[in-house]
């Protein structure tokens, strides 16, 4: 199966020139205004829509996945039905899908919006691709709700379990492995074999943890233990590399956003995975995505694992928080917690927002789904 992980990066449609590398459109100012100001303040950069070389889906799965051993935990039952709404919150990132309006949408509950595609051009990733397909093929417009329901099969109508997108964490490790960020490797459990996938660039997996600690204003100091020998109760991993020593810039006893707790973007300098996120257009917004699934999906506490009580329950706290803030639409622009960076300068851009509102909005209320 790894053989048909193939990798095209294009790009996506929308009113401007489809033409640039790499999956990277830079607004004219004919097109879009919004522009990033440099420390300065004498320059600006165009943002751009370029997708991060990690997607979601991979980011949740390295958070879940145990270092050396290499596979996640057999009790998570909600890691499967998270992993199929960052497929929807990726496709809303690349511009192929977004809220049906018609008469009733501003009175339908937001997690119960239809949502369709405005565009089939391939992602380069093959599980998008699938979902988007399936979500294409479909003769009924559903809710984002139904779609990660029917995309998880969690549904008892058999009519409808070909929706069913099978082998999912199997196939986002495969792909990990091809990015060079896991290894493949067998290992036996009492009566069978089991293929398990370990990390095989620290590098990847670090600078995943790092924007999600930026993002709960944590230090990025607090990164270090989950990398100290035998942290995870495996064979002791190989040490942070020397380039990763440039991670810990901010390591004060606060996070980035200080002791207002301010919502605010940090690049990671040196980034591998990661490059020109500071020219990224929803940059800010996915990492609040990243820990909003990573909540949902009972994987937030991994890199967490080594802190107090008092600490993890803030972080856990703060994600929340993010996820009531940015799980409404329009975005609750009155909490201390909303950044003007993560919102829209456009028709296009207010597009994609509302579905990743929607989607939060269910992962809110996971608890009560699943």
């Amino acid at each position: 199966m790894a053989e048909g992980l193939s990798r095209r990066r294009v790009g996506t449609p929308r009113e401007f020139n489809d033409d640039d590398e790499g999956g990277s459109r830079t607004l004219t100012p004919s097109t879009s205004s919004v522009a990033l100001a440099t420390a300065n303040g004498s320059e600006a950069v165009n943002k751009t829509d370029r997708a991060p070389m990690l997607t979601l889906m991979e980011e949740t799965l390295l958070l879940g996945l145990k270092d050396q051993e290499g596979y996640l935990s057999f009790w998570n039952d909600s890691l499967s039905y998270v992993l199929r709404g960052c497929m929807l919150m990726e496709l809303a990132f690349r511009r192929r899908i977004r809220i049906t309006k018609d008469a009733f949408t501003g009175m339908t509950d937001l997690s119960d919006r239809a949502i369709e595609v405005v565009s089939t051009k391939p992602t380069g990733e093959v599980l998008l691709d699938e979902a988007l397909r399936m979500i294409k093929a479909s003769e009924t417009r559903r809710s984002v709700a139904s779609w990660m329901d029917l995309l998880s099969g969690e549904t008892w109508n058999i009519s409808k379990a070909g929706y069913q997108l099978k082998q999912v964490r199997e196939r986002l490790a495969k792909g990990l492995v091809d990015k060079g960020v896991l290894r493949t490797e067998k290992r036996n459990f009492l009566f069978f074999d089991m293929a398990t996938h370990p990390v095989q660039d620290p590098r990847a997996k670090d600078e995943v943890i790092i924007r999600v600690l930026d993002t709960l204003n944590l230090p990025r100091s607090s990164a270090l233990p989950t990398r100290a020998p035998g942290a995870n109760g495996g064979t002791p991993p190989p040490m942070l590399s020397s380039a990763s020593a440039s991670l810990l810039r901010y390591n004060v006893g606060q996070g980035i956003g200080g002791q207002a707790g301010r919502l605010c973007l940090a690049p990671v300098s040196g980034s591998r995975f990661y490059r020109g996120e500071d020219t990224s257009r929803f940059a800010l917004l996915r990492r609040v995505c990243l820990v909003a699934a990573a909540c949902a999906g009972s994987v937030l506490e991994n890199p967490l694992v080594h802190m107090d009580m008092e600490a993890r329950d803030r972080a856990v706290t703060r994600a929340e928080s993010l996820m009531n803030v940015y799980g409404h639409w329009p975005f609750k622009r009155d909490s201390s917690l909303f950044a003007a960076d993560a919102d829209g300068a456009d028709a296009g851009d207010l597009m994609v927002l509302e579905v990743i509102a929607a989607i939060i909005c269910v992962l809110r209320k996971m608890d009560r789904i699943i």
